[in-house]
């Protein structure tokens, strides 16, 4: 059964909602003239060709062709149907919108599985966390969490909880409750015993951090063994809900922080990221028990440009913090490095050295990614052996000719300078010449490249046709203008050479003789195909004068009038030709006199 919300509803949503701040919520804007850029969503990409008119309230993508208003915007990327992005949108903006609840699942095209699934984790997550914070039987747990200055805030924020140490209390609690025990394993809070048909808790005796998806859905959980065992943190299983290289976590809270101060602070465990926004800094995440992957990278990129790596201080951090740097600048960030002091990680540093020093000697005292090399590079080097030294050096050499700004690698140089007592201009010298070494090499390996896959496409304005160029700008102009669709209409009504060009045509007369007024975000919202979104948005992008003149509008109309007649006259020359090739002289001339005679109209 299907639920339309009031069109009266929908217009107040769309007056009370600003497309800028939806779609801030999920991609760092930045303003360049008219329009704002940024990175765009819903494909990979490096240079930014996402571009959002609030002027006109729609987005559109110059690499994928994306297009749409903020309604269609959040469908897409949240995979959400019109009544639910009218009613997050609803939301931000304080309109009261009443759906029934029937329609919630029906309405996104979520299966009734997955839905139980979410269901099952957010009913064990408020249990689990009931049990810590309110009963005899999470004490211990309780006094552990608080003991390493856990407040019950925090507690409330992060949604930690305990899971009792029984083998079946989940099982029991969730099937008396309806739930499927095949469906509690494949969601990954139960385990099935090998080759029977019996199950067990997953996670037993073990304090229990909600994994959230970006939307705020509790999807997994992570175990913290209490007291002694083995594994110390016990993770959910993949499941469809749970794929641990695309999620981040504490996103969900972090975004808006990370958005306001354009800074997102990257950590390796939960612990970490809740001692680090008890000290004040909110805008912490971290990946699951894993290295960063390119995915969860691609996604802090769209948000932020600004990270700042803080990993523990062991050796394992110091790798693992070097590789995540990288793959974050393959993406486009700007990164820096929080050295940990003494092997400590974040959480216990907090504890014992508290909020203060921790956001002032180390947070606020990271390194920029080249300055971490430096040090990085010195690792298991013995530095008073000379040949250790030399190669030290030339490695440095290596990673300065690969820094793009000149003063960046002056400064560099001058520091490798001092600390080794060599001639400035001796470096220069050796640096230039590893710099031609790389330049060269680079250039071969692309010469005798047969393959690169996924090379990046460079988006370019390809000459268009004159015919065209005619359509799209009448629409362009039609989709502005209510007149000039009427003389469109009025003049060649459907006689659009390109079919989509036709239905768009079709669809925005009908548009306008419903009474509305001219506005493409509530025109696209109207049109079903995507196909077609794409291209509305692509020329509600196109920059036009700012009155039509009826000398031009009568151009771009004979443009389309007369393509099919230049199309017909290529044919009747080659009937021409063919007619001489047959020494057919006569059909040759009265052919030659048609091409005239149609040559003559198209003038007129």
């Amino acid at each position: 059964m299907n639920y339309r919300i009031p069109e009266q509803t929908i217009d107040q949503i769309r007056q009370s909602t600003d497309i800028v701040d939806v779609i801030s919520e999920y991609v760092q804007l930045k303003k360049q003239g008219r329009n704002y850029f940024g990175l765009c969503p819903f494909h990979g990409e490096s240079t930014p060709s996402f571009s959002v008119s609030q002027e006109k309230q729609i987005y559109h993508c110059f690499g994928c062709g994306a297009g749409g208003s903020a309604f269609n915007f959040i469908m897409e990327i949240e995979g959400v149907s019109f009544v639910e992005a009218a009613q997050k949108l609803a939301k931000s903006s304080n309109v009261e919108v009443e759906v029934p609840e029937y329609t919630a699942t029906e309405q996104t095209g979520q299966s009734k599985e997955t839905k139980w699934m979410m269901d099952a984790h957010l009913l064990l997550h408020k249990f689990y966390h009931h049990l810590l914070l309110n009963t005899k039987e999470g004490q211990e747990a309780y006094d552990y969490v608080t003991g390493r200055g856990f407040t019950d805030e925090t507690l409330k924020k992060f949604g930690v909880g305990y899971a009792l140490n029984s083998w079946d209390f989940a099982l029991k609690f969730l099937t008396k409750r309806g739930y499927n025990q095949q469906l509690l394993e494949k969601a990954g809070l139960l385990i099935e015993k090998e080759h029977t048909a019996e199950y067990f808790d997953r996670f037993r005796n073990r304090i229990m951090f909600p994994i959230h998806d970006h939307k705020g859905n509790v999807i997994a959980f992570s175990g913290r063994v209490l007291g002694e065992g083995e594994p110390k943190y016990l993770n959910s299983p993949e499941t469809p809900l749970f794929n641990k290289s695309k999620i981040l976590y504490n996103f969900h809270q972090a975004r808006p922080h990370i958005r306001k101060q354009e800074q997102v602070i990257l950590f390796e465990g939960f612990a970490d990221v809740i001692a680090a926004d008890g000290a004040g800094l909110p805008n912490g995440i971290a990946t699951m028990g894993t290295s960063l992957t390119e995915d969860q990278a691609r996604i802090i990129r769209r948000h932020v440009e600004n990270v700042t790596i803080c990993y523990d201080g062991d050796n394992a951090g110091i790798e693992a913090a070097y590789r995540a740097a990288n793959i974050l600048i393959q993406q486009g960030c700007y990164v820096r490095i929080a050295m940990m002091p003494d092997k400590m990680d974040p959480d216990d540093y907090i504890r014992s050295k508290g909020s203060d020093s921790f956001k002032q000697d180390v947070i606020g005292a990271s390194l920029t990614f080249m300055a971490f090399k430096l040090r990085y590079l010195r690792k298991g080097r013995n530095m008073k052996d000379e040949g250790e030294r030399m190669r030290y050096v030339e490695d440095v050499l290596k990673e300065i000719s690969m820094l793009t700004k000149a003063v960046e690698r002056d400064h560099y140089l001058r520091q490798l300078a001092d600390e080794f007592s060599i001639s400035l201009d001796a470096l220069k010298q050796q640096q230039f010449q590893v710099y031609k070494s790389l330049m060269q090499k680079k250039d071969y390996n692309e010469q005798n490249r047969i393959n690169i896959p996924n090379k990046p496409k460079i988006f370019t304005q390809a000459l268009k046709p004159a015919y065209l160029n005619a359509e799209r700008y009448l629409l362009a102009h039609m989709l502005k203008d209510r007149t000039v669709s009427e003389k469109v209409q009025a003049s060649i009504e459907g006689s659009f050479i390109i079919e989509e060009h036709r239905a768009i045509a079709t669809y925005l007369y009908a548009f306008y003789e419903e009474g509305y007024e001219p506005n493409i975000s509530i025109f696209m919202e109207r049109i079903p195909e995507q196909s077609l979104k794409k291209i509305i948005s692509e020329l509600g992008m196109l920059t036009l004068e700012e009155e039509l003149s009826d000398a031009v509008l009568h151009d771009y109309m004979k443009q389309v009038f007369n393509y099919p007649k230049l199309l017909t006259i290529k044919e009747k020359e080659q009937d021409k030709k063919q007619a001489e090739a047959q020494n057919d002289y006569l059909g040759a001339a009265q052919i030659a006199m048609e091409i005239i005679q149609m040559k003559k109209e198209l003038k007129q």
